[in-house]
């Protein structure tokens, strides 16, 4: 690939990591020094990178640092990272039981982003990949990342937001889906039948922290024919033995009533 690059790309990135660099951040002025930028460049940066919640400026002595949204990205870019290393081993055995390719996925921005996949071999390919974003009312893993939102929160993420149709099956009644999501609460699992793409299927299930926050959900996915009315309840319990296998991973332990 060409070593092309983008400038102010270059620029924007030269700030965050001279202020990685630094104890009590940097003014304006010696950012502009340190980088050799124009005073005035590195103004517009700045305040590109502070209106986006990237830096925050400290109004004693005006120094800027990192703002909670780098904070948070690098939180999650840990955590995923620790969280992927941690479920392997179980996504792999999970597999080797169903025969079936497994995907697990967090919740990002409305949508369940992929940040593993382990495909069966011989089995027929998923148009799926680590990094592809699945729309959550109609997707195994989707439905279980939202099935325990609080009221408040799951509100916020789709009041302006369109439910995605991909056919007749999907759902896109946020009241309907809400009744569904009950379903999964009750169940333990979430299913896609058929709901994303004609001829199949898919079973979730999700992920808990010792906080018992919902942080990543699991998958297997396959055509009707290998998920069928026949194989589901027993292939559903085996994710979710999965999923609690990896929540206990996590600190997560179950209430008992």
């Amino acid at each position: 690939m060409p070593d092309y690059s983008v400038p102010s790309v270059d620029r924007a990135l030269a700030v965050l990591e001279l202020l990685g660099q630094s104890q009590g951040g940097f003014s304006v002025s010696e950012i502009s020094r340190k980088l050799t930028l124009p005073k005035s460049s590195a103004h517009l940066l700045i305040g590109t990178l502070e209106r986006r919640g990237y830096l925050q400026k400290n109004a004693v002595n005006g120094k800027y640092c990192f703002g909670l949204k780098l904070v948070t990205l690098s939180r999650t870019a840990l955590e995923n990272l620790d969280l992927r290393g941690r479920a392997k081993p179980a996504l792999q055995s999970l597999m080797r039981k169903t025969g079936l390719t497994v995907h697990m996925a967090i919740l990002e921005r409305n949508e369940a982003v992929v940040i593993e996949k382990i495909e069966c071999r011989g089995a027929l390919p998923l148009a799926t990949w680590v990094g592809r974003r699945l729309d959550v009312n109609c997707s195994g893993v989707g439905k279980a990342l939202i099935a325990f939102l609080p009221d408040d929160e799951f509100d916020l993420q789709f009041r302006t937001k369109a439910l995605a149709r991909h056919n007749e099956n999907t759902t896109v009644s946020t009241n309907k889906l809400k009744r569904e999501l009950e379903r999964v609460r009750s169940l333990g699992y979430a299913l896609d039948d058929e709901e994303d793409e004609i001829g199949f299927r898919c079973i979730g299930a999700p992920i808990f922290t010792y906080t018992r926050r919902v942080v990543a959900a699991i998958s297997v996915a396959g055509t009707v024919a290998q998920i069928s009315d026949d194989n589901l309840e027993q292939l559903a319990t085996i994710v979710k033995h999965t999923a609690a296998e990896i929540s206990s991973q996590l600190g997560y332990v179950q209430e008992e009533f």
